[in-house]
């Protein structure tokens, strides 16, 4: 719930100047809903994409305060998180809501970034494995191994999230090898290995270059860091 049009305006403007040259990364921004559709008609697409920080996991009607798969898509959006740890911690959302809300994506040809990750509490009682299969789960129950290539996962460990405290690269590293062994005990290793794993948690300029040199650290989901251009572009750069 950060930059509205003012700010958004200038953030964009900024970005686009210092990515005035090749890009070698697939960059998206999730952008507050009321700026999305004047976000996207300051961009050039080809460069960068934009997506919904969330979406209802029901196609229309009588959901207040809610966005639907459709108004995304008529701003402009090709993507949209789903299960981002603040939707879970703050307002509830379960494994099974989260599952309604792939499945709608994935048929309104919305590509999701799927995220999943484990509380201190958790990680502290040796459970990290275990929450994470566990939400794989269940988030992708009647998921079909052909759409697999269309889903992003997001690992973010709660712990780190808005903290400053983000998991040592080989931390990560051991974290998206849970992924990847769950995704592949539940679709095999030929689809499993075609997802992309990215990683979020206080993610910034200074470790976004040794995360991103892991082993099956397909990429970065980027927080507070993002909202300063000069910032964001230097994670950017890093993939690079």
């Amino acid at each position: 719930m950060n930059l509205p049009w003012p700010e958004a305006q200038e953030f964009v403007s900024e970005l686009t100047k210092k990515l005035s040259g090749p890009v070698n990364a697939e960059i998206i921004l999730f952008p507050a809903f009321t700026v999305l559709k004047p976000v996207h008609s300051l961009l050039d697409c080809a460069k960068i994409k934009i997506g919904g920080q969330n979406m209802c996991s029901q196609v229309s009607g009588a959901y207040t305060g809610e966005i639907s798969a459709d108004m995304l898509l008529d701003c402009g959006c090709s993507h949209v998180l789903l299960g981002h740890s603040e939707r879970r911690t703050l307002f509830g959302e379960t494994d099974s809501q989260i599952n309604e809300k792939l499945h709608l994506a994935l048929g309104k040809k919305l590509l999701p970034i799927l995220c999943v990750g484990e509380t201190l509490e958790q990680r502290e009682e040796n459970k990290t494995e275990e929450i994470l299969r566990s939400q794989l789960s269940v988030c992708f129950q009647g998921v079909m191994g052909d759409k697999l290539n269309s889903i992003v996962i997001a690992y973010e460990p709660v712990w780190a999230i808005g903290t400053g405290k983000n998991a040592t690269p080989e931390q990560a590293c051991e974290s998206h090898g849970y992924i990847r062994s769950a995704l592949k005990e539940l679709y095999g290793s030929d689809a499993s290995d075609q997802m992309s794993i990215i990683y979020g948690g206080s993610v910034n300029s200074q470790n976004s270059s040794q995360l991103l040199a892991q082993e099956g650290v397909d990429g970065v989901l980027v927080g507070t860091a993002s909202l300063i251009a000069e910032s964001f572009y230097a994670i950017i750069n890093s993939i690079n």
